[in-house]
């Protein structure tokens, strides 16, 4: 058993589960990983089965919170001392764990894929609103995070049972930023990502600003009056 479990969230994933749960196990066979299926309405838990992949198929539908906390609780009962979060659409490279994974063990509570240590942004609209989230993060906690918006995130056991116990933690830049200003030692790792091969994200123009603008109320204004969960 590894000591670091691979949480993959799928919600309609049907054109990439296959591949990238395969290549996972196939190529790297020394990380456990488990898919979550959050309610999915297409066959991604049907081929998650007949693949006989390790599958945790949640009947409805909870979104990203709720199926990172339920990865994590999975995690935590298991014994695993580190998970990191793991797209399954195909974005994610699992050749970059185990550099992530060296950084952890460094004594860092969470390590970060970064796409932009080494390289520029461009100057989409996406892009800028990374940059503002960057910004904000710096000017609230000093900490400078190039790729906030990154989803492949590592986490050690302390940051594991903060989220297993908290119904107010999500894998997002608010709670990073957060949990930076409670002491949490966070770093990146350089790391290239795909882009999607196939499906649909749910992030449209829209979506992807109304996410970017509630992202940054978080971390300038609400955060200052969240509490610890008890």
């Amino acid at each position: 058993m590894s000591d670091l479990l691979v949480i993959i969230p799928a919600y309609n994933e049907a054109a990439n589960i296959e591949r990238v749960v395969s290549h996972l196990a196939e190529s790297f066979p020394q990380y456990d990983y488990i898919v979550i299926n959050d309610g999915s309405r297409d066959k991604t838990a049907e081929i998650c089965r007949r693949n006989q992949f390790h599958l945790l198929d949640l009947p409805v539908n909870l979104g990203l919170s709720g199926v990172f906390q339920a990865g994590i609780r999975y995690a935590c009962e298991k014994g695993y001392s580190s998970v990191i979060q793991f797209d399954g659409d195909g974005q994610h490279r699992p050749e970059f764990i185990g550099r992530m994974k060296k950084k952890l063990d460094e004594g860092y509570d969470i390590v970060i894929g970064s796409r932009f240590v080494n390289a520029k942004k461009s100057a989409s609209l996406r892009m800028l609103g990374s940059r503002m989230l960057s910004l904000a993060i710096r000017i609230t906690t000093g900490a400078v995070i190039h790729d906030p918006t990154s989803g492949m995130r590592m986490f050690n056991r302390k940051m594991m049972e903060e989220f297993a116990a908290g119904l107010n933690y999500s894998p997002e830049p608010d709670t990073i930023s957060w949990l930076i200003r409670r002491g949490a030692k966070v770093a990146e790792v350089p790391v290239l990502m795909d882009e999607r091969s196939g499906g649909k994200s749910y992030l449209t123009p829209v979506t992807a600003a109304r996410y970017m603008i509630q992202m940054l109320v978080s971390i300038l204004f609400i955060q200052n009056f969240r509490k610890k969960d008890k």
